[in-house]
């Protein structure tokens, strides 16, 4: 693969200095959940994921939690783990749209200015994203990492609505691996300079190659969606990609850094600011036919 020019996102920090890239994993959930009925909303342990990420060489990681019916409960806990080893871990906090409506900023204010997070979580399998969970990340200053299960239209009305607030879209828009949806997210991903992805996920390896060549290294962050998934196999996709230096820097840690205003000196780089999900519900959507449907999967009864 040859060399791939970023087109400079917006969101653009003076250089860092030539050095040993850092890898920073942008997506991982931790802590117990309370939903029962299946992985995503049960437990999120991070023993296994740490053995494996240390011996990938991955040195700091971005968690929040597992499925929960009370995100103010979990993103306790998940405080917790990010204050018992804060060189390790930084936080993100997860809002429910739906079951949150109205105190997502008061949410998100605690979890910013008492817990020290850097950004904020949603995904379709609570509820679509809405004004209020953007209105939220624009106050703070802070990025939205959602999971929009293959509704990848959604990435143009953000970009439009909102272009000063950073959106990272994982999976290339679908961990479903719906490779429709993901090219049709690669297009918005190029266009929009506040459209970024993460690589947790892609299974379709020519299409994180056609992200990275079309939308520049500058628009990809490494992520792994851990615990579940390995973190060493998520990052050879990575190093498989063959990027220059440079670029698989940006890709490893620096285009999170830029989006988290941290300086990409140290771990001890300080951020801008010091300082209930019913189970069975999809917001919108309506009630969950399937129990115990993947939330990864694409909704029921929703299109594509």
């Amino acid at each position: 693969m040859g060399t791939l020019t970023s087109k400079g996102p917006p969101f653009a920090a003076s250089a860092a200095p030539a050095r040993t890239a850092e890898i920073i994993d942008c997506h991982c959930h931790a802590g117990p959940g309370d939903g029962l009925t299946g992985p995503w909303d049960t437990a999120a342990p991070l023993g296994a994921y740490l053995r494996r990420a240390d011996e990938a060489g991955i040195g700091r990681t971005v968690l929040f939690a597992a499925f929960h019916s009370d995100y103010a409960v979990a993103n306790r806990e998940v405080a917790r783990i990010v204050a018992h080893r804060p060189d390790r871990f930084l936080g993100f906090a997860f809002v429910h749209p739906d079951s949150d409506r109205s105190r997502i900023r008061a949410l998100v204010g605690v979890a910013v200015e008492q817990y020290g997070f850097l950004g904020i979580k949603v995904h379709r399998h609570d509820a679509r994203i809405t004004r209020e969970v953007c209105d939220t990340a624009r106050a703070f200053r802070i990025p939205v990492l959602y999971d929009p299960m293959g509704e990848v239209s959604v990435a143009d009305l953000l970009a439009e609505a909102y272009p000063d607030v950073p959106f990272i879209i994982p999976h290339l828009g679908s961990f479903a691996d719906d490779w429709r949806a993901q090219r049709a997210f690669i297009d918005a991903l190029a266009r929009h300079p506040n459209i970024y992805t993460d690589s947790s996920g892609i299974r379709r390896f020519d299409l994180l190659e056609e992200a990275v060549r079309r939308a520049g290294a500058g628009k990809v962050l490494f992520g792994s969606d851990g615990p579940w998934l390995h973190p060493g196999l998520e990052l050879a996709k990575i190093r498989a990609l063959k990027l220059p230096p440079a670029e698989e820097r940006q890709v490893l840690s620096e285009n999170l850094l830029r989006l988290l205003a941290f300086s990409p000196v140290g771990a001890n780089s300080s951020p801008r600011h010091t300082g209930s999900r019913a189970m069975g519900y999809t917001g919108r959507g309506g009630a969950v036919q399937a129990e115990f449907r993947d939330p990864w999967q694409v909704p029921v009864g929703q299109p594509t």
